[in-house]
């Protein structure tokens, strides 16, 4: 991984969002970390901790405070020329997490999913952008003639796969997958999770997968962010994340995962993390390989007592 080179690299990303005079919202905080073709990159973390900020300043919906963005060689950091901006809404596309209030009501299905072809002048006739929308729609397990229906007449897993193809038809380099499976039934979450690693292995598209559920990010990424608070505690393969996990916010979310075996559910002990009691500061902690790609959060004299307890 290490001879080729970033798809997308996010180097000391802050966001912060002013609420009044006094008080500034920290939502993201001084992380980094790069995505590589053709890879998922599972970025977890609780509610509040700043991954969909992570997503949309990526994307380009907020203005990152601080920091730098660099998306296949082009820097975009800063404002926008017109020429990368297109290069952005056409290479990159976001899944949202509520599939029906990322879906416009008044637009049938097939309007919505070539709304970017129409915007970017893709296809030259209507006949042509039919047939790529019949296509996709195919890719993505939903019929031909789910082209003139309207959201409102689909499940949630089919809205979910509308959203998936409409992100698909610009055939992008890079996808942020904002949470899209946290609102489906387990058995569509599934189907929806395999849908988009097969397409991966067709496309060679990269996945920034934003979600709470570890065992589902462990099925799917190939490395693993940790976010709390804003700051990114710890990431690493997703072997080294869930094998030796080193930061005591990591082994808490590990801990609570239920096992299906119920003898070993009954000895399964959840740890419990609080950043406050911790005594641990993130502001003056900086960023510690553990061994190959394992990075972990933390002061000296913090991983000095982590590697004691992880030897």
């Amino acid at each position: 991984m290490e001879d080729k080179k970033p798809l997308l690299k996010v180097k000391n990303l802050k966001q912060y969002f002013r609420t009044s005079s006094k008080y500034t919202v920290k939502a993201v905080d001084d992380v980094s970390f790069d995505i590589y073709p053709g890879e998922t990159y599972g970025l977890v973390g609780e509610s509040g901790s700043g991954k969909s900020t992570i997503g949309r300043s990526v994307i380009r919906l907020y203005t990152p405070t601080a920091g730098s963005l660099t998306f296949d060689g082009r820097d975009i950091t800063d404002k926008l020329s017109k020429d990368d901006m297109n290069y952005v809404r056409t290479n990159m596309q976001m899944i949202f997490q509520d599939p029906m209030a990322s879906l416009n009501p008044r637009k049938k299905v097939g309007e919505i999913i070539a709304e970017g072809l129409v915007i970017h002048g893709i296809c030259a006739t209507k006949a042509e952008r039919t047939k790529m929308v019949e296509r996709i729609l195919d890719k993505v397990g939903l019929a031909p003639e789910h082209i003139d229906r309207y959201p409102h007449q689909f499940s949630g897993g089919q809205r979910q796969r509308v959203g998936i193809a409409r992100a698909l038809i610009m055939n992008p380099k890079l996808i942020i997958a904002d949470e899209c499976i946290s609102a489906l039934d387990v058995s569509i979450q599934a189907q929806v999770v395999n849908l988009m690693k097969d397409i991966q292995k067709e496309t060679g598209t990269a996945y920034l997968f934003i979600a709470h559920d570890l065992s589902m990010v462990k099925y799917i990424s190939s490395r693993i962010g940790v976010l709390h608070q804003g700051h990114l505690v710890e990431t690493g393969t997703t072997e080294e994340i869930f094998s030796r996990a080193i930061h005591p916010y990591t082994q808490s979310l590990l801990s609570a995962i239920p096992r299906p075996n119920p003898i070993l559910e009954k000895l399964r002990v959840a740890k419990t993390y609080d950043y406050a009691t911790s005594g641990i500061d993130y502001d003056k902690g900086s960023k510690h390989l553990v061994e190959g790609t394992h990075y972990v959060l933390g002061t000296d004299k913090e991983m000095e007592q982590w590697m004691a307890n992880n030897p």
